[in-house]
């Protein structure tokens, strides 16, 4: 992408967006009307200022699309950002928004006669296989990830396995599974990721954005 071209701000599809949008709103950012049109099938809107644009994407792939430079800026959780752990992004904002945590859960009771401390070797049903084989490698527990990219709390049930690696938020859907927290792996919020190349190459213009959500993150 040329100097003279809109900078191009991904953001995530998703319940995330009502948190995002008044953070949006203060840092300066009015996407043209489709953009908040549910029936929309457009990807890709003009802005107020003509110098960005916004595309909207899965959460898991705005970090894929700042990474590879098809975006200048995005807005990602921490969990897809450590996942991927792509050497091209840099976070310089917590925008302090999409609280939750990575937990390990398994049925209620397995919980009386389970002790994490003692496990060598457990198998995992989860959408985060890297960061869940580095935690457990840390602590020198062998992890068999299964990948699933939702519905991770039906595994233990259906004995595809008998632990899940998730995001908690308000642990309703684990209560409703008959599942219990038993480790957290990190805390995880939204962060505001940037293309260290598009830094280098347009400096100006991208930290003027990161200034701009920065002060938002303040404020709000």
């Amino acid at each position: 992408m040329s100097d003279r071209e809109p900078l191009v701000l991904a953001l995530p599809k998703g319940r995330i967006m009502s948190e995002l949008s008044p953070l949006m709103a203060k840092a300066g950012v009015e996407p043209e009307a489709a953009f908040a049109d549910e029936d929309a099938r457009q990807l890709r809107f003009a802005t107020a200022d003509p110098g960005l644009e916004i595309i909207r994407v899965r959460s898991f792939d705005v970090a894929t699309f700042v990474a590879f430079g098809a975006a200048h800026l995005g807005v990602a959780g921490n969990d897809v950002i450590m996942e991927f752990d792509y050497p091209d992004l840099y976070a310089p904002v917590d925008l302090n928004i999409g609280h939750c945590r990575l937990s390990v859960a398994e049925p209620r009771d397995l919980v009386a006669r389970d002790d994490p401390t003692r496990w060598s070797h457990i198998r995992v049903a989860t959408k985060y296989p890297a960061m869940t084989r580095r935690h457990f490698a840390a602590r020198g527990v062998q992890a068999e990830c299964i990948k699933l990219n939702g519905a991770m709390e039906l595994a233990p049930s259906l004995g595809l396995c008998r632990r899940i690696v998730d995001l908690v938020s308000t642990g309703t859907t684990l209560k409703a599974n008959d599942l219990v927290e038993v480790e957290h792996i990190a805390k995880i919020t939204s962060r505001l990721i940037v293309n260290r190349a598009a830094l280098k190459t347009r400096p100006h213009a991208v930290n003027a954005w990161v200034e701009r959500f920065r002060e938002a993150a303040d404020a709000v």
